[in-house]
């Protein structure tokens, strides 16, 4: 599944799937503008930690295009940039995405605005290749934690709709049934409030042929009880330096109880979403969201007039709760702030 994020020459438009719809209907979201990029990334018509830094990155190819009228160009460019790096706060791969077109223009620093917009949209093409060659590395890293009949439980969408194509989590339950694993299904925790697991994950799953199971966010301790679960596997949308995971909120207690039944934890992003310069999950922002999406579900309102909701979007679980870290180098195990510092280093990443 990769037709979710495309960019059309044609129009010169980035083209998003917009998944605020999905699975009832799909309709494409087309993204012309800066404002149209920064609209799609807090409205959450796209989410997820890679799936955003690459439609950032198309995103500064498009403001470039967009500045041409402007007298001094290369301060207009500098504002837009900076829009769409603060969009939201707690996916780090917002700003890597962006952080990495800077560079590029600082290295063409004498580049015309024509040329520095094609640089960009070229370069964004690369990171939306290398995202899928990533995850599919992934995948086949995390195979090796997946053993036939396994049932693993995931919470959120950490599929392909959350990255360029293939996914992270999900990346890992494809990978292993592409090394012929037999048996394995899925457990897609409901995801409140906005119910990415409900309907983002089982609907990619559904569409690959692979047996899934949707399950309310609080039967995930009964279901390990029963002895239902037998892997954790779940993305990030930032990873502090010393190990801890930042993903979607209730990603901590799923944690928990995994560790209360013995069932092992896992965490799947790529070298990207690990972020060196925060010390630990508890540094992170966190996003808090607009209460409606807690007091209605699409246009009822299911909670009283008045009644004040929390809607953090995410929560940090710790490095002590986390069995493994799948990367696209393989997988981490504790200490986790040697074995991040040696993955970058064997990368050749700052």
């Amino acid at each position: 599944m990769e037709r979710h994020i495309r960019y059309s020459h044609q129009d010169n438009a980035l083209i998003l799937l917009d998944q605020r719809y999905l699975p009832a209907r799909e309709d494409d979201f087309p993204c012309r503008t800066t404002q149209d990029i920064i609209y799609a990334l807090q409205t959450m018509v796209v989410r997820g930690a890679p799936a955003i830094g690459v439609t950032a990155a198309y995103g500064c190819a498009l403001a470039a295009r967009e500045v041409a009228a402007e007298a001094d160009w290369k301060t207009a460019l500098s504002h837009r940039l900076e829009s769409i790096a603060e969009a939201r706060p707690t996916a780090v791969n917002l700003r890597w995405g962006v952080e990495r077109m800077k560079k590029l223009w600082a290295a063409n620093s004498t580049a015309d605005r024509q040329t520095l917009a094609e640089l960009w949209l070229q370069e964004a093409t690369r990171i939306h290749k290398e995202d899928i060659a990533i995850n599919t590395r992934m995948g086949a890293h995390g195979a090796a934690v997946i053993d036939d009949d396994d049932t693993v439980m995931t919470h959120c969408n950490a599929g392909a709709l959350a990255t360029a194509g293939y996914g992270t989590a999900l990346g890992v339950i494809r990978g292993a049934i592409d090394a012929g694993k037999k048996n394995i299904s899925v457990i897609a925790n409901e995801t409140r409030p906005f119910l990415q697991g409900a309907r983002l994950t089982a609907y990619e799953l559904k569409e690959d042929g692979i047996p899934v199971t949707v399950a309310c966010d609080n039967a995930c301790g009964l279901l390990m009880r029963r002895g239902m679960v037998q892997k954790v596997v779940v993305g990030a949308d930032r990873i502090a330096a010393n190990g801890d995971a930042v993903n979607k909120i209730g990603t901590y207690s799923v944690a928990l109880l995994a560790r209360e039944h013995g069932v092992p934890f896992y965490v799947a992003a790529p070298l990207s979403t690990i972020d060196r310069n925060t010390p630990t999950g508890d540094h992170t922002p966190i996003e808090d969201r607009t209460p409606r999406e807690v007091t209605h579900v699409g246009d009822t309102q299911i909670t009283p007039d008045g009644v004040p909701v929390f809607n953090f979007a995410f929560d940090a679980t710790p490095a002590a709760l986390i069995a493994g870290i799948i990367t696209e180098v393989g997988i981490l195990r504790p200490p986790y702030a040697e074995s991040i510092a040696r993955a970058f280093n064997d990368a050749g990443l700052e």
